[in-house]
């Protein structure tokens, strides 16, 4: 492990639209190796000050090209997710809950018809790092949910398989998310270029409910209710309500919500 080996596999790494010159492949490498020589630091193969991987600094990671992006734009790709492909209604359903949520790709793969409150207008969200949390969504998205699970799962519905499914029945996937983008792309040429993906539509919306809504809250509805050492112990005396997550997206969407004031 070494110095050498790191800058190798970052001159080595696939040249992509997005790379950054290697860096991630970099970190990547230099994570792994701490995490099999730490793995051997508790089985007692080594001692810590043994340890090579300790003495090889991670490259700094970029701040992200992802951000915000404006209402014509959001406009422009809910348009033709809705009026391209075979499966409009899916892909309208798909980014839709997105843009309400500011979920991410995994919490909505994880989705099951148990998941949702309907009389709440709650959908219940599993994502990284196992964490969870009840989610507001529009009534009208509710009723698009419960009416896709009807039409949908044919058969009695099994309450713990996934809920979003194609026509054909099977579940949706991460490869129908890279379909979806890569036709968004093709009909939209800063789509591609920029490579906007579901993510794009997290920060969007979460810069909306910061702007208009403040800290707490646009954490609350993010799903980052726990403070790290990056924030600070402060935000264990700000944390919003799921009342005031759903106040938020109220006013985003322009729909009352059952739990708003």
């Amino acid at each position: 492990m070494s110095r050498q080996l790191a800058e190798k596999t970052r001159r080595r790494a696939i040249i992509r639209r997005n790379s950054r010159g290697g860096r991630s492949a970099a970190e990547n490498l230099i994570a792994a190796a701490r995490c099999v020589y730490r793995q051997a630091e508790e089985d007692g193969y080594i001692q810590p000050d043994s340890n090579p991987a300790r003495r090889v600094a991670k490259p700094r990671r970029l701040a992200s090209t992802r951000r915000a992006i404006s209402n014509r734009q959001l406009s422009e790709i809910v348009q033709v997710a809705a009026t391209t492909g075979n499966d409009p209604e899916l892909d309208s359903l798909l980014l839709r809950i997105h843009i309400e949520t500011a979920c991410r790709r995994c919490g909505v793969l994880a989705l099951r018809p148990m998941d949702l409150d309907s009389q709440q207008c709650l959908i219940f969200l599993r994502e990284k790092g196992g964490t969870v949390r009840w989610q507001p969504v529009t009534p009208t998205r509710m009723k698009a949910l419960t009416n896709h699970v009807a039409e949908r799962h044919r058969g009695t519905v099994d309450q713990g398989s996934p809920l979003l499914r194609r026509r054909n029945g099977a579940p949706v996937t991460r490869r129908h998310y890279d379909s979806l983008w890569n036709r968004i792309g093709r009909e939209l040429e800063w789509v591609a270029r920029q490579q906007i993906s579901a993510h794009w539509l997290r920060h969007t919306t979460l810069t909306w409910v910061e702007r208009n809504f403040g800290y707490a809250v646009a954490r609350a509805y993010a799903g980052h209710c726990n403070p790290d050492g990056r924030t600070g112990e402060t935000v264990t005396y700000i944390k919003a309500s799921l009342e005031e997550v759903a106040e938020a997206l109220a006013a985003l969407t322009g729909e009352p919500h059952p739990l708003a004031g």
